[in-house]
């Protein structure tokens, strides 16, 4: 599967979104009550992250400890941490990234953590800083759910009807259609029309009422179920039906359900295009010109209350967490690598190849994941900002990576090229094949 099919897969640009979920998504009607409303130093190598504490959470033990602060491991870096240190920065000045942040941890111990680069000039890029996790939130979402699902609160084929009833299409859909993005609704964000709008003005607050009457006012691409393409509108319903399902705020479901179990203090939803100090800032040349995109809002691309930002110790947390299933149950962990997208996708006469993309066993979507050769991904990208985390089940190896441009950075994921590179010294003969 070529490099363009690959990026489509996992999130043909990232997943992010702002806006605090305060009950049922705008546009989206629900059934039921409405919810609830600097430098770091370093540190001794061996850190462990907390994926045995994840399992005890699972089974109703105590969250794990505040992790260690995300810091540089200490020089000087020897064996295969000088190796990953060594290749990242080849390969950014090979990419001329401004920044890589990466962090590579092996059975949850820490195997080198560092920052490259500078986040702007004369400020050093440090691990310590934050930037958006963009698709991160689709894994977390389909994690979360899948919880649910082991709780017996919902069945993954429970139609989307049930908690929103006036949703177009919502009693075809299923919670696994949203999740797997086999629902069959458009991409909203592909639209001429919305692309020249963002153009005019990326700051502008998007509203989930106008994403998902972009996507749900068009015919289905196919019967939901039938195929397989990629809708941003998946998660913004996804987002309001976990709200419904369990009378919850989305960001207090996600920090319960997710991100605490996972030790990922440092993930934060926001109302606003902020980032927590201190900001990894992000450069892009999108527009001609090479500027700043910090700040450029996200809010059209996912639920409100799943905008998240991180850190890049977090996203190394997530890829082990996440990819180890380590929060599920064995039949969970099952539909988290396969919900029954294997064998789907390709094209049809109301959708074209470049949408409808084939899953096969090597590579294919999952609840919220991408699997790859065996890799558990996701790779968000937005605005001059790239990441990716990657887990090898086989090896418990996680690797967490995170770039932004320079002037003349290449198109594309950059932190998934730094990823490949790095993987195939950690896991020789296993990279995974992205491009």
């Amino acid at each position: 599967m070529g490099r363009s099919r690959i990026a489509a897969l996992l999130c043909t640009g990232a997943l992010l979104a702002t806006g605090l979920a305060m009950g049922a998504a705008p546009g989206v009607q629900a059934a039921g009550p409405a919810p609830a409303a600097m430098r770091p130093g370093t540190h001794e190598p061996g850190t462990h992250e907390p994926g045995a504490a994840a399992a005890a959470t699972r089974a109703g033990a105590p969250a794990p400890a505040v992790p260690a602060p995300c810091v540089n491991s200490p020089l000087p870096y020897g064996g295969q941490a000088a190796d990953v240190v060594r290749i990242a920065e080849q390969a950014r000045k090979q990419l001329d990234l401004a920044a890589v942040l990466l962090r590579v941890t092996v059975d949850g111990k820490e195997l080198v953590t560092t920052g490259l680069g500078e986040s702007m000039a004369g400020v050093p890029a440090v691990p310590a800083q934050h930037f958006r996790a963009g698709a991160v939130a689709d894994a977390v979402m389909g994690t979360a759910l899948l919880r649910l699902v082991d709780e017996g609160r919902v069945r993954l084929d429970d139609p989307v009807s049930r908690w929103l009833p006036d949703l177009p299409y919502a009693h075809r859909i299923t919670l696994r259609m949203l999740a797997a993005s086999t629902s069959g609704l458009v991409d909203y964000s592909t639209d001429p029309a919305f692309l020249a709008a963002q153009e005019d003005n990326p700051f502008r607050q998007w509203t989930s009422e106008e994403l998902v009457a972009r996507a749900t006012g068009k015919p289905l691409l196919y019967a939901p179920g039938a195929n397989w393409s990629r809708s941003r509108a998946n998660s913004v319903i996804l987002g309001s039906a976990l709200e419904r399902i369990t009378g919850t705020r989305l960001d207090v479901l996600l920090r319960q359900r997710v991100l605490d179990p996972l030790g990922m203090q440092e993930t934060r939803a926001a109302a606003t295009p902020e980032i927590p100090s201190p900001v990894l800032h992000a450069f892009t040349t999108q527009d001609g010109s090479y500027e700043d995109s910090t700040y450029w809002n996200p809010s059209w691309t996912t639920a409100p209350g799943a905008v998240l930002t991180t850190d890049i110790c977090d996203l190394a947390r997530s890829a082990a967490g996440i990819g180890s299933g380590a929060l599920l149950s064995s039949r969970s962990r099952a539909a988290l690598l396969d919900p029954g997208t294997v064998g789907l996708g390709g094209p049809t006469s109301t959708c074209p190849a470049s949408v409808c993309l084939k899953n096969t066993e090597a590579t294919h979507y999952g609840t919220g994941v991408l699997v790859v050769d065996d890799w558990v991904v996701q790779n968000p990208s937005f605005s001059g900002y790239s990441a990716v985390q990657a887990y090898l089940p086989a090896d418990r190896l996680a690797i967490a990576v995170a770039t932004t441009e320079g002037r003349r950075t290449p198109g594309g994921n950059t932190a998934e090229l730094v990823m490949t590179r790095l993987a195939e010294v950690l896991a020789p003969g296993r990279a995974p094949h992205l491009g």
